[in-house]
């Protein structure tokens, strides 16, 4: 099949790779265009926009969807558009292509709809967790599914490793979902809206570690939020991103954020309910760090406080 396939992150490349290099035939690639990056402000390209570059494919780089972009698309005439981690399509455009409009969305629908799904099965404490790919219909994440594929969740999984897990998951289940429908051989199964959860987009004001919740829950969300954009708390007036933790126990108690040191080698922190022991950490401006070697450079008492 003749397709356009529509991404931005890094999320999209591995599906995006895995139809370049399968019979299907990719005419154009839709990306948003260049933003200035880094202190020289740059242009840089989305990951999606420079594969397309790089393997010299179309690539039609878009603000808004706009007229020009609407018959741009009609133009080129493929057969169905592939979207992976891109926009909204307006109603119009969807159905454009005579298969329609197909989306990879990384969990098990219609659990988790929404901007946010890896984050929120993470920072939720789910077991686990999925793709699935689905027709494009006028209501976001709510139209028919093609394929769903399951993931476990292990306990030390963050963003960053199941959403790696899940694109490569995912490029597989999109190829299978592309020759069912050209073969004419899908049978698509109706979302069950009365069980449907939301993932809405991570803001910053959810960014900052509420030391009063318990220790499983801020494992969860630091967990979910890691590498990127990472949980936040402040120590001595300054602020911390903590990367990576375990749960103690889910039952000591003491005052929330209260320090505990363990032979100058690690940093425990008391929380509403239970002990959490911190294992990597990043001081505003550097480099993350393990908590041991994090320790040897700062001065800290057990009376001081995460906050």
């Amino acid at each position: 099949m003749k397709i356009a396939f529509m991404g931005n992150p890094s999320f999209a490349l591995p599906p995006l790779a895995a139809i370049s290099n399968s019979r299907h035939e990719i005419k154009a690639v839709v990306s948003n265009p260049p933003k200035p990056m880094g202190r020289k402000r740059i242009l840089k390209h989305t990951e999606v926009g420079s594969f397309a570059l790089e393997n010299k494919i179309d690539l039609i780089e878009l603000d808004s969807f706009n007229d020009e972009v609407y018959k741009k698309l009609i133009s080129i005439d493929v057969d169905i558009f592939v979207v992976v981690a891109f926009r909204i399509l307006p109603e119009k455009f969807i159905s454009i292509p005579k298969f329609g409009s197909i989306n990879l969305h990384a969990s098990i629908l219609p659990k988790y709809r929404g901007a946010a799904p890896i984050q929120w099965a993470l920072m939720n404490g789910e077991n686990t967790t999925g793709v699935s790919v689905f027709q494009i219909e006028k209501k976001v994440d709510t139209g028919k599914i093609i394929i769903q594929n399951k993931l476990e969740i292990e306990k030390n999984d963050n963003f960053e490793i199941i959403s790696d897990n899940l694109s490569n998951i995912g490029a597989k289940a999109l190829i299978k979902s592309l020759n069912l429908i050209e073969k004419g051989d899908v049978d698509f199964i109706k979302q069950d809206n009365s069980i449907f959860t939301k993932a809405p987009k991570i803001s910053k004001d959810m960014l900052s570690i509420r030391w009063d919740w318990s220790a499983e829950k801020i494992n969860n969300w630091i967990r979910g939020l890691s590498p990127r954009p990472g949980m936040t708390t402040k120590l001595q007036n300054k602020k911390i991103k903590i990367l990576k933790a375990s749960v103690v126990n889910t039952h000591s108690e003491n005052e929330p954020g209260k320090i505990k040191i363990i032979e100058n080698k690690k940093l425990q922190v008391y929380t509403g309910k239970g002990l959490i022991s911190i294992l990597e950490i990043q001081q505003e401006g550097k480099k993350s760090l393990p908590i041991e070697q994090f320790l040897r450079g700062i001065n800290i008492v057990e009376s001081d406080l995460f906050y």
